[in-house]
């Protein structure tokens, strides 16, 4: 945020208002550049990163490879989505770059992915068709981009990159095209009303608005390729999803654990002390890197 504007106080309607009119806001925090980053956690210093752009039917999307040579192997690499209410986030953001890299020195590959923000005249599936073409790019250039086979490539996310990639995860279920190898999904909100899922969407809950907004009407709050929720999850991977202690999404999480579970998904529901909201775009909460330890092993297994 800036030093003047938050948009996260500000009622929807300005903060779009805001934000088509200014751009994403300048985050004030000065350690959360790679060059900070990598002098805190020396670890990361053997993480070799590339810049690209994937073709997207709305238009090139910034993307980001993450890999270190050093590294034990995993076998698997990921292809990992911010997250940012829908409206916000970019790849040089902790919870994309300092999570990519913190995985990448672990063994595990990333594709870190960017999509169009939903500001008012976008909505879904527009961010869907985004991140389902870098799912595709990851596939067809697995082996040059990250290093492994495309069917050792998982497809995972944060709060508004969880629940896309949640949806899309069912998009390619319905499609039967190639799914990936497990979901990873970090206090995600895959119903219209992260905090009650099973209800009907609060119109006046702050997250049922973020939701109307993604999926542009209230028909498709209801669809299952936009909130994964909505359905059972049967078909889904192998998945893991992350919850936290004091998030008012934790419910959402669980409740999605829970379908999977009954639609007889191997599923793994990771709660973390301590933690909020978020957590992992703080690099200096000492809840993240257990979250970040615990992606890792779960995907190492």
């Amino acid at each position: 945020m800036t030093d003047d504007v938050d948009i996260r106080r500000m009622p929807l309607r300005d903060a779009l208002r805001w934000l088509r009119e200014n751009g994403e806001p300048i985050d004030p925090r000065p350690d959360i550049d790679t060059a900070s980053l990598t002098q805190r956690f020396p670890r990361l210093a053997g993480v070799a990163t590339h810049d690209l752009t994937v073709q997207s039917p709305h238009g090139p999307q910034p993307a980001r490879v993450y890999r270190d040579a050093g590294a034990a192997v995993s076998g698997r690499a990921l292809v990992w989505v911010h997250g940012g209410a829908f409206i916000g986030g970019y790849l040089d953001m902790p919870e994309s770059n300092w999570v990519a890299l913190e995985l990448a020195s672990r063994g595990i590959p990333v594709l870190a992915v960017d999509y169009t923000k939903c500001l008012g005249d976008v909505h879904h599936p527009v961010p869907s068709q985004d991140v389902l073409a870098a799912w595709g790019h990851s596939r067809t250039h697995a082996k040059d981009l990250l290093g492994v086979e495309a069917d050792a490539l998982l497809l995972g996310g944060a709060s508004a990159g969880g629940t896309i990639t949640a949806g899309v995860t069912a998009q390619l279920r319905d499609a039967g095209g190639p799914l990936p190898a497990g979901l990873v999904l970090v206090y995600p909100a895959v119903h219209p009303d992260g905090g009650h899922p099973g209800e009907l969407p609060d119109p006046a809950s702050p997250t049922t608005q973020l939701a109307l907004n993604y999926a542009g009407s209230a028909e498709a709050l209801a669809d299952p390729q936009v909130f994964a929720g909505n359905g059972t999850g049967a078909g889904f991977p192998p998945t893991l999803i992350v919850v936290c202690e004091r998030d008012g999404l934790r419910p959402s999480g669980e409740a999605f654990a829970a379908q999977l579970e009954r639609a007889h998904v191997d599923v793994t529901l990771h709660l973390e002390p301590g933690a909020d909201h978020a957590h992992i775009n703080e690099p200096s909460d000492p809840t993240a890197l257990p979250t970040i330890e615990a992606i890792a092993d779960w995907i190492r297994r």
